[in-house]
């Protein structure tokens, strides 16, 4: 192995493919993205370059600030619905005193490999404002509290972002438990000796330990709201008016709908330039500065007593 690892044509033969693929398949069709994005082009005729004309239409548009503004709320939504639960379902579940481990886990994963488009019309259904059942379990109740989850203005794109929230909860549940797998039961059993809570055993290694992956859940979660596009697309049509567009969907409209494909792409190239800046600044939070957490932190006495 040293032998093949010290040949530098080796390691070219042993990498070339992945850079073939990833060049073929990501890197050129984001440089199309970019460049399309400076022109006029209906998708057939030649493209007509129109310099940052887009980029002034796309930025006096009115739905733009909604749509960024949508992609915050989303993210900001999905990251604490999400994180929040499945850290505390994973702690849960990775106790050997909860009985039915194996039902939880499996459980709060199945509305991952649910369908989006059964999840959407599941949850349209339920929160249907005349006969859906949030507002039938209220009026049985004798409660006057009848709502319009999907056709309020400032409400939709939070009721659209608990959807998304609850379907995929479940996949950030499965990475913590995997994550949590992989730390040592010495750490834990000498917490206990020196007399630590469960709650302290946790906040000082669990979830020190396992901040990679709370670096990619995050990764996931928020920029999974900035290019949100289904559940808008199935549930309310980017209504009611703009409310619940993203630039994804200013994208799918533009190019797939007004056949506006360098305009489209325009909105493409800022939401490309928006998940990178996401990642950028996770990766810097997220970056070892200091000694892991648990060689500054004593064990003893004291301090997680």
């Amino acid at each position: 192995m040293k032998r093949y690892l010290s040949n530098r044509w080796a390691i070219i033969a042993f990498i070339a493919p992945a850079l073939i693929l990833f060049g073929v398949f990501v890197f050129y069709p984001l440089l199309q993205v970019f460049f399309y994005s400076f022109t006029e082009w209906d998708g057939v005729n030649p493209a007509v370059f129109t310099g940052l004309a887009n980029y002034r239409k796309l930025f006096d548009y009115s739905a733009f600030k909604v749509a960024n503004l949508n992609g915050l709320k989303f993210g900001a939504v999905i990251t604490v619905y999400q994180i929040v639960l499945a850290t505390i379902f994973a702690i849960a579940v990775s106790d050997k005193r909860i009985h039915c481990r194996k039902f939880f886990r499996t459980a709060y994963f199945i509305p991952v490999v649910l369908s989006v488009t059964v999840v959407c019309q599941l949850w349209v259904s339920i929160m249907e404002p005349t006969n859906g059942l949030i507002n039938a379990i209220a009026r049985a109740l004798g409660i006057n509290w009848q709502q319009n989850w999907l056709g309020k203005r400032y409400e939709a794109i939070y009721a659209i972002a608990f959807v998304n929230a609850w379907q995929w909860m479940g996949y950030q549940f499965a990475l913590l438990v995997a994550g949590m797998k992989s730390i040592g039961e010495e750490y834990y059993e000498a917490a206990e000796i020196d007399g630590a809570t469960a709650l302290k055993s946790h906040w000082y290694i669990t979830l020190p330990l396992l901040k990679d992956t709370y670096n990619f859940c995050l990764l996931v979660s928020v920029t999974g709201g900035i290019k949100a596009f289904t559940e808008m697309q199935i549930m309310t049509g980017g209504g009611p008016g703009t409310a619940t567009y993203t630039l994804t969907y200013i994208m799918y409209r533009q190019a797939f709908v007004s056949h506006k494909y360098g305009y489209g792409l325009s909105a493409a190239a800022i939401l490309v330039l928006e998940c990178l800046v996401v990642i950028m600044i996770l990766n810097w939070l997220f970056k070892d500065r200091e000694t892991p957490l648990l060689k500054r932190r004593s064990l003893k006495g004291g301090e997680l007593a």
